[in-house]
C-alpha cells in the first residue's frame, strides 16, 4: 500500500523546505495537530529526536511554529505551538515546509559520529550495543563492555576521528526484510527492535566501517561530521559501559 504522506527525510536528509498540502488538522484535546501530503520532518526515533520548524501558508504568508514531530497512526503529525488569535492551518491550505536547519544538520553529524563509534567498538571490541541517545550535538552509546578505562576510551575516540577524517561515504539503503536479515551483524543492539511485520529495512552504511539497520538522518560523508571528544564514560552495570561524546569541528 502506498502511503498517504510523502515522508521526504528518510529518502533525502538535505531537504530543508518544500511545499506541501494540509491533509488534516485536529485541536481539540492538546496541541494543535497538522498532517501534510509531504514533509520534510523526521518524527523522531531510535534515540533521534524530533525535527523543529515552521510551517507558512502560501495564501497569506501566515506561518505557525512546529515543535515537534511524531508519527501517529500512520502518519507523521506536526504539533504546532497554539497561536494566540486560535487561528490554524487548514485542510486543503497550500504550505511552505522549513525545517530548522541548523539543529537538523548537527543531529545529522551527531547521528554519524555515533555510527562511527559503533563502527569502531564493534570492529575492535565485538561490543554489543544496549542504548543510546542524542540531541544536537552531542550523544551517548552504552556498549556490553565488562570493563572500561581511559586508556581504552581515549584509543577509541582516536581511531573514531581517524574514521572520519578519513571522508566515508554514508549511503541510504531499503532492502526486503529477508536480504536486509541476511546481512551478518545488521542488528547491532543487545535486542532486536524492529517489529515483525516491517517488510522493508532501512539500512545505513558507512562505507568500509559500518552497516546497521536505522531510521534517522545523516550526513553524506563523515568529513562532515568534523570530529568527537569523548566528554565521559561510565559504568551502567556489570556488562554495560556508557561513553558520551560531543562534536568538535575538523
Amino acid at each position: 500500500m502506498t502511503p498517504r504522506v510523502d515522508e521526504v527525510c528518510y529518502r533525502d536528509a538535505y531537504a530543508r523546505s518544500l511545499e506541501a498540502r494540509v491533509l488534516e488538522v485536529a485541536a481539540a484535546d492538546g496541541p494543535p495537530l497538522v498532517v501534510l501530503d509531504r514533509t520534510s520532518f523526521y518524527p523522531g526515533g531510535g534515540g533521534q529526536p524530533s525535527d523543529r520548524g515552521t510551517i507558512l501558508r502560501a495564501a497569506d504568508g501566515r506561518s505557525w511554529v512546529v515543535r515537534a514531530a511524531r508519527r501517529m497512526g500512520g502518519d507523521i503529525v506536526h504539533e504546532l505551538e497554539a497561536p494566540e488569535d486560535g487561528e490554524l492551518p487548514r485542510a486543503g491550505d497550500l504550505v511552505a515546509v522549513d525545517v530548522a536547519w541548523a539543529r537538523r544538520y548537527a543531529l545529522m553529524r551527531t547521528h554519524t559520529a555515533l555510527h562511527a563509534l559503533c563502527g569502531v567498538v564493534w570492529r575492535d571490541h565485538g561490543a554489543l550495543v544496549t542504548g543510546g541517545n542524542m540531541e544536537p550535538g552531542s550523544g551517548r552509546m552504552d556498549f556490553e563492555f565488562e570493563r572500561m578505562s581511559g586508556h581504552l576510551v581515549d584509543e577509541i575516540e582516536a581511531k573514531v576521528n581517524a574514521e572520519l577524517r578519513s571522508g566515508r561515504d554514508v549511503r541510504v539503503n531499503v532492502l526486503p526484510r529477508a536480504e536486509a536479515f541476511a546481512i551478518p551483524d545488521l542488528i547491532r543492539t543487545k535486542v532486536n527492535l524492529l517489529p515483525e511485520g516491517i517488510e522493508r529495512i532501512r539500512t545505513i552504511e558507512i562505507v568500509g566501517l559500518d552497516l546497521q539497520a536505522d531510521g534517522g538522518t545523516h550526513v553524506a560523508n563523515t568529513r562532515e561530521v568534523g570530529g568527537i571528544h569523548v566528554t565521559g564514560y561510565e559504568s551502567k552495570g556489570r556488562i554495560n559501559k556508557r561513553i558520551r561524546i560531543a562534536l568538535v569541528e575538523a
